[in-house]
C-alpha cells in the first residue's frame, strides 16, 4: 500500500525512489510485523487470560507427557492470531497488494487460519475436546489446494513441471495431475507445522529458519539477472513474495519473544496451520515445491514419525518412537525441554544453508 502511495512522490523528491526496491520493503515488512508483534503481544495475553482460554494438558493421552507437560497448563493459546494479524497488516503496507502471488499468498493464509481459529474456538471457548473434526479440516486444505491448483494450472504463466534439486535439467510435468499436487503439498505442510508445534518455540523457530531462505528464493527467483545467472525458473513478479516472506519472519520474531521457553503464550492451530499453509503456498508459486521438502526437513521427520508410528503399530502392534511426533520421543529418552528446541533449530538452521546451496549445485 506504502509502495503506491509514496513511490509516485520520487519524480518530486528523489528519496522515495526507494520504495521501489523489494529488499527495502522487505526489511521493513519484517521490522513492521516485529514492532506489531511486541506491541499487540502483551494486549493478546491479557486477553486471552481473561477469556480463560488456555493450553489443556490431557492426562490420558499420555501420563508421561502430561508429568513433562504439565506445568503448560492454562497458558494462553490461539496466539495465532497475533502473527496472522503482524503478517497481513506489514505484508499489505509494503508489498505491491494488487500483484497475484501476494493475494493468493495472502488468501491462503488468511483461509488455513481461519480454519485453524474455528478449531481453536471450538475447543477453547465451546468446550469441545476434540474442535474440529479430522475431515472437516482435511476438507477445508483439500477445497484450499483445489482453488490454489486451478489458479495455477489455468495460468499460462505457471509451469506444471516440477524441477528436482541438485540436477539442472532434470523435471517432472505433471500436467493435469499438478493440480492434485497442489492439494497434497498444501495439506502436507499445514499439518506438518501443526504437528511440529508442541514444545515452547520449536515450530515457530523453525518457520523463521525457512521464512529466511523462502526470503532469498522468492527474490533470485522474481529477479531476471539472479535467475538467469543461477539457472532458475524467472518467475515475473514472484520477488514481490520476498516482502511477504519477511512478514512471516519479523512476525515469527515477534511472536518467539513471547512464546521461548518457558512460553508466555502458545500459536494454536490457528497460527500453526495458517504458517505450514503459507509455507507450502510460497513453494509453489516460486517452483520450488521440492525444496520444501529439504528446508522443511524438520516438519517431514515430525510428520514422518507420526505416519510411521501409526502405520508400525496398526501392522505389527509395535511402535518405532516412544512416542510421537518426534520431538517428544527425545523427551521420553531424557532429553531438557530447551535442548530438544534449540538442537532441532541448530537442524533446521543448517537444513536453510542447504536449501540455498543447491542453488549452485545444480
Amino acid at each position: 500500500m506504502l509502495y503506491y502511495l509514496l513511490y509516485p512522490l520520487h519524480e518530486i523528491i528523489s528519496f522515495f525512489n526507494i520504495f521501489r526496491y523489494i529488499t527495502f520493503r522487505a526489511a521493513m515488512a519484517a521490522l513492521t510485523a516485529f514492532i506489531l508483534s511486541l506491541i499487540l503481544g502483551p494486549f493478546i495475553i491479557r486477553m486471552l487470560k481473561k477469556k480463560k482460554i488456555g493450553e489443556k494438558i490431557r492426562k490420558e493421552d499420555s501420563a508421561r507427557l502430561y508429568e513433562l507437560h504439565s506445568s503448560k497448563e492454562d497458558t494462553p493459546t490461539m496466539g495465532g492470531i497475533l502473527i496472522l494479524v503482524a503478517i497481513v497488516l506489514s505484508t499489505l503496507l509494503w508489498a505491491e497488494v494488487y500483484n497475484r502471488y501476494i493475494i493468493l499468498a495472502l488468501f491462503g493464509t488468511v483461509w488455513l487460519g481461519l480454519t485453524g481459529f474455528i478449531d481453536d474456538y471450538l475447543k477453547q471457548v465451546k468446550k469441545k475436546s476434540k474442535g474440529l473434526t479430522a475431515a472437516a479440516k482435511f476438507t477445508s486444505q483439500v477445497i484450499l489446494g483445489l482453488i490454489v491448483g486451478l489458479i495455477l494450472f489455468a495460468d499460462p504463466q505457471t509451469s506444471t513441471r516440477i524441477d528436482v534439486p541438485f540436477f539442472k535439467d532434470v523435471a517432472l510435468d505433471l500436467g493435469v495431475f499438478y493440480i492434485l499436487f497442489v492439494i497434497l503439498l498444501i495439506t502436507a505442510s499445514s499439518n506438518a507445522v501443526n504437528l511440529t508445534d508442541g514444545l515452547d518455540g520449536l515450530a515457530i523457530g523453525t518457520v523463521i529458519m525457512v521464512a529466511v531462505a523462502f526470503s532469498v528464493l522468492s527474490y533470485v527467483s522474481g529477479n531476471i539477472r539472479f535467475s538467469d545467472y543461477l539457472l532458475i525458473p524467472y518467475i515475473k513478479g514472484s520477488g514481490e513474495l520476498t516482502v511477504f516472506c519477511a512478514s512471516i519472519l519479523g512476525a515469527g520474531l515477534g511472536f518467539l519473544w513471547f512464546n521461548c521457553y518457558p512460553a508466555s503464550i502458545f500459536m494454536g492451530d490457528v497460527g500453526s496451520l495458517a504458517l505450514g499453509g503459507a509455507l507450502g503456498i510460497v513453494a509453489l508459486l516460486i517452483k520450488k515445491e521440492l525444496l520444501l521438502v529439504i528446508v522443511g526437513g524438520i516438519f517431514v521427520l515430525e510428520a514422518l514419525s507420526v505416519i510411521l508410528q501409526v502405520c508400525s503399530y496398526k501392522l505389527t502392534g509395535k511402535r518405532i518412537f516412544k512416542i510421537a511426533p518426534l520431538h517428544h520421543h527425545f523427551q521420553f529418552l531424557g532429553w531438557p525441554e530447551n535442548k530438544v528446541i534449540v538442537r532441532f533449530w541448530i537442524v533446521a538452521s543448517l537444513l536453510a544453508l542447504l536449501t540455498l546451496v543447491t542453488l549452485k549445485i545444480r
